[in-house]
């Protein structure tokens, strides 16, 4: 295993790990800058696949951190390299939002409800019981079937609404089935961050974030560094709780940039 100063490409979890809805954490913005002024890469992954990466780019502008489109992941992201790395301009039946589909269309695939090839279950706010039934027979009649993440439920500012997990709960019960799955803790989403920065080694990449059962267990499953921070939601506890084990555990990126600077002065 490398050292944290031999790492290349952070993939970054945002929310309890950059940030906290519209406001930076303290020593993101430090840890953020010194990853670009040290010649160091970076992605946000996030499992919400109902935003496209335009969205996190505005999102994390406002905050003062300078990205574009090739620094954001998303599931829906992934899901699209998933397919493409399967068949190119398939035909998707898509229960999705409108941004998602758009995601697809571009991408090439056809969006259809006759005879599809993939049946694709994303964050679905536009979810209605026509699209439901439609997607669970083409489950049951064998179409393969995916799932962009596993959430169950979205935070929001009132609480949590129902998410993509709790879609697949709902189709399991009445199809029997489970899609194969791309999100965090999911390797697949790893190997499209792979795919986005093939320049890197394996073991030049490391996976940052505040959720033991997501953030750290991606990590863990796609066999890259882990790194738990504790300015959001996971504890060290959570570690033993889950059974997952963490490469490296920060308070917070700030923390973590300290070391860096530190690896950097010892080896200029």
């Amino acid at each position: 295993m490398k050292s944290l100063g031999e790492i290349k490409c952070f993939l970054l979890d945002m929310d309890g790990t950059i940030n906290l809805g519209s406001v930076l954490l303290p020593g993101a913005k430090d840890f953020m800058d010194y990853l670009q002024s040290s010649g160091r890469d970076f992605v946000f992954v996030t499992n919400n696949s109902s935003k496209n990466s335009e969205h996190y780019v505005k999102k994390m502008c406002a905050l003062g951190i300078k990205c574009d489109a090739s620094n954001v992941l998303t599931s829906g992201d992934a899901t699209v390299s998933y397919l493409n790395s399967l068949k190119p301009k398939a035909r998707v039946y898509l229960m999705g939002t409108p941004e998602l589909a758009q995601e697809f269309q571009e991408a090439g695939f056809s969006l259809t409800d006759k005879n599809p090839e993939y049946v694709v279950l994303g964050f679905d706010m536009t979810l209605t019981y026509e699209k439901l039934v439609k997607g669970c027979d083409f489950i049951r009649d064998g179409v393969t079937y995916i799932a962009t993440h596993p959430d169950f439920n979205c935070p929001v500012e009132k609480g949590y609404i129902p998410d993509c997990g709790s879609m697949i709960e709902l189709i399991k019960a009445s199809t029997g089935k489970v899609p194969f799955v791309i999100g965090k803790p999911n390797k697949e989403i790893i190997k499209s961050a792979f795919r986005k920065r093939s320049l890197y080694s394996l073991d030049e990449f490391a996976m940052v974030g505040d959720r033991v059962y997501t953030d750290v267990k991606t990590g863990e499953n796609a066999g890259i560094v882990s790194i738990l921070v504790l300015s959001g939601e996971g504890t060290v506890a959570d570690l033993d709780k889950y059974g997952v084990t963490a490469t490296f555990v920060y308070d917070s990126v700030g923390a973590m940039c300290k070391d860096l600077k530190k690896y950097d002065e010892f080896n200029y």
